[in-house]
C-alpha cells in the first residue's frame, strides 16, 4: 500500500533568523538588518603602563597591568535593497542613523544603546560611527540600494550616562578653549 504524498510531512525549513540591533528600554527604533552578515569582526585591547626609568636587566620598561577597554566589533558591508518594491532605500537608513545622534526625550541627550541579537544577545552595545554608501538608483534619483558598515562598543547598560565636561566658565573660558 502506497501513503499519498499529502499525508508524507515536508521537512521543515529552518526559520531565519534575522541579526537585530534592538534598543534598549525602547530608546530608539530596533534595527534589523535586512540580510544577515557574513562576517562579524571583533577586537578588544589590554592596557599596560610603563615605567620608562625603572627597567629590569634586558633594559625593557617594566610594565603594570591597568586594565581592559570594551569589546569592539564591526558588521561590514550590511546590504539593504528595496529595488523589487520601488521604495526608498532611506525608509531603513534614518532608522539605522538614529543609533548616532542624540535621543530628544533623554534629558542626558546620548545616543541610544542597543543589544545586538542574532539567535542570542552578544552585547549591550553603542554605536561608535556609521558609514553607507548609496549604490543603486531608480530612473527618479530614489535610492534603493545602500551598503553599510556600523562600528559599535560593548557598554554596561547599567553604567550608561552622559559625562560631558562642564563648560568652561569666568577665566577658565579663554584658556580652555586654546587646549
Amino acid at each position: 500500500m502506497t501513503v499519498p504524498a499529502f499525508f508524507i510531512p515536508q521537512k521543515l525549513q529552518p526559520q531565519l533568523e534575522k541579526a537585530k540591533l534592538v534598543a534598549y528600554n525602547g530608546e530608539a527604533d530596533d534595527i534589523e538588518l535586512m540580510f544577515n552578515p557574513t562576517e562579524i569582526t571583533f577586537s578588544r585591547t589590554v592596557t599596560w603602563q610603563k615605567h620608562r626609568g625603572n627597567r629590569g636587566e634586558s633594559l625593557l620598561p617594566k610594565v603594570n597591568f591597568s586594565g581592559v577597554e570594551p569589546y569592539q566589533f564591526t558588521l561590514k558591508q550590511l546590504l539593504f535593497d528595496t529595488y523589487e518594491t520601488k521604495e526608498s532605500v532611506m525608509k531603513y537608513i534614518n532608522i539605522i542613523k538614529q543609533g548616532v545622534e542624540p535621543i530628544d526625550q533623554l534629558k542626558d541627550e546620548r545616543p541610544p544603546v542597543y543589544i545586538f541579537t542574532w539567535k542570542d544577545e552578544y552585547f549591550y552595545c553603542v554605536m561608535n560611527s556609521l558609514s553607507y554608501t548609496l549604490t543603486m538608483f531608480l530612473t527618479d534619483g530614489t535610492p534603493v540600494r545602500a551598503m553599510v558598515d556600523i562600528s559599535l562598543e560593548e557598554v554596561d547598560p547599567n553604567h550608561v550616562t552622559n559625562d560631558k565636561p562642564p563648560a568652561p566658565t569666568g577665566s577658565n573660558r579663554q584658556q580652555d578653549a586654546r587646549i
